[in-house]
């Protein structure tokens, strides 16, 4: 019977990031990772192997730099854990003993049995899974009317991509008033909607699937609530995904209202020696203090580096005290990116806000080639100045522009120390230096509060 000093389950971004880290901070230790099959895929790329990839391979996730530190890799999903005793059992019947067991389980897409016809013949998901996704491309390529339900980002992204497929009809349901809407406000989730219709996607909000109708077994339209039925070969469901942690608890694992496993700042659950990152483990709002659900590998894998470096002892303090949700995309050449609050999950959580917003070229002067406008929407406590979200459209840098206001928002800076931050650029990069638009948000945010003060 082997035996290890951490056995990680999971090799999906937290898995591997945590392997890494752990190895690096820990050689001596005998670490396995292992893994449900034998290729993975990169979650966030999915969408592009429907256009922009030329195939599922270019987005494949690996474990390369894990093994070439020392650690091993295992295919062979669990089946069985056992805390007390510290082993686990595979399904090829292995049993494995453990000091110390990471859950990376990830999560998995939520089915819609819940619809009339969701088991129908080419009515499918966006899962992570290689050869699940390769098979779906495969069914795609010779065929005309596609309907995608679910406009989130995954839903709404996939959506964007199989329209630029010219011989493919695309169309995107979204059971909302505008897409993108749990993480774009109002205005942007308008705005993305709009670029999606663009986009030369047919674009149905404020609809739901009541039923998908299909003739000998396979799918041939979906019924909508509004009485129409849109015809079509394939359906393929985005309407979410959920901690996948069956196996957790079956072991006895506790897991919170929303089915992940709860742990503190340190990713340790209430059993000794076992942790949980990523997708499966429990998530706070930095800002509101709440249980979230936001499933995002750059969550997941800042919450693996806080477990690597602190497996054996704490060593490094956590300075990650809660999810900000940074989220970004583009649809149809148009950027767009948030962190933290905006406001309608400010107003659900009952707190105060004003709102900042400033457009400005992204290059100097804005007769460069490539220069696009770019705009920036802060929220601002008004009492003390500081950031509570962000909101960034335009142009390509407005992904690394939300991570330096996530960055802000994390280390509680205000509106006054924002304008004083000292930024570097060029006409070919950047904003002109008289006018970087999350500075000029924050010179209008301090304009409001000195006027509320009045």
């Amino acid at each position: 019977m082997k035996n290890y000093d951490v056995i990680i389950i999971g090799a999906g971004p937290a898995g591997i990031v945590t392997g890494i880290i752990a190895k690096k901070q820990f050689p001596d230790k005998s670490i396995l990772m292992i893994q449900e099959n034998e290729k993975g895929l990169v979650p966030c790329g999915i969408p592009y192997v429907f256009h922009d990839l030329d195939s599922v391979s270019q987005n494949a996730m690996g474990s390369t730099e894990f093994i070439d530190l020392g650690g091993e890799v295992m295919t062979d999903p669990v089946i069985d854990v056992d805390i007390k005793q510290k082993k686990l059992g595979t399904q090829s019947g292995d049993t494995i003993m453990f000091d110390k067991l990471v859950f990376a389980t990830g999560s998995k897409v939520v089915i819609a049995d819940f619809i009339p016809g969701f088991d129908l013949k080419n009515v499918f998901y966006i899962k992570k899974d290689f050869e699940y996704i390769e098979n779906l491309i495969n069914t795609l390529k010779d065929k005309k009317n596609i309907v995608v339900v679910g406009g989130g980002f995954i839903g709404a992204e996939v959506a964007e991509q199989l329209a630029k497929n010219t011989d493919k009809n695309v169309s995107l349901i979204e059971s909302e008033a505008f897409c993108f809407s749990k993480a774009f406000s109002y205005d942007l989730s308008k705005i993305a909607t709009e670029q999606l219709k663009k986009a030369n996607i047919n674009v149905y909000t404020s609809t739901l699937v009541e039923k998908v109708i299909g003739e000998y077994g396979c799918v041939t339209a979906v019924q909508l609530n509004n009485n129409k039925d849109i015809k079509t070969d394939v359906v393929i469901f985005s309407v979410g995904y959920k901690p996948n942690t069956e196996l957790a608890k079956n072991a006895g694992l506790q897991l919170n209202k929303m089915g992940a496993i709860h742990v503190d700042n340190y990713g340790r659950s209430v059993e000794k020696d076992i942790y949980a990152v990523g997708d499966c483990s429990q998530t706070i709002g930095f800002l509101t203090g709440r249980s979230d659900n936001i499933m995002l590998a750059s969550t997941a894998t800042a919450e693996a580096r806080v477990i690597g470096y602190n497996l054996y002892g704490v060593t490094i303090k956590n300075s990650f005290m809660g999810t900000i949700g940074i989220f970004s995309t583009e649809i149809n050449g148009l950027s767009m990116a948030s962190v933290g609050l905006n406001e309608k999950n400010a107003i659900m959580a009952n707190i105060q806000f004003i709102i900042a917003q400033f457009t400005a070229p992204d290059r100097h002067p804005k007769a460069i080639k490539d220069s696009s406008l770019l705009t920036a929407k802060l929220y601002v406590s008004p009492s003390d100045g500081s950031i509570l979200g962000a909101e960034i459209w335009g142009g390509k840098s407005s992904g690394e522009i939300i991570n330096t206001l996530g960055l802000a928002i994390q280390n509680e800076l205000t509106v006054y120390e924002l304008i004083s931050l000292q930024i570097g650029t060029h006409p070919l990069l950047t904003s002109a230096p008289t006018m970087p638009v999350f500075i000029k948000a924050a010179e209008i945010a301090i304009s409001k509060i000195q006027s509320l003060n009045k």
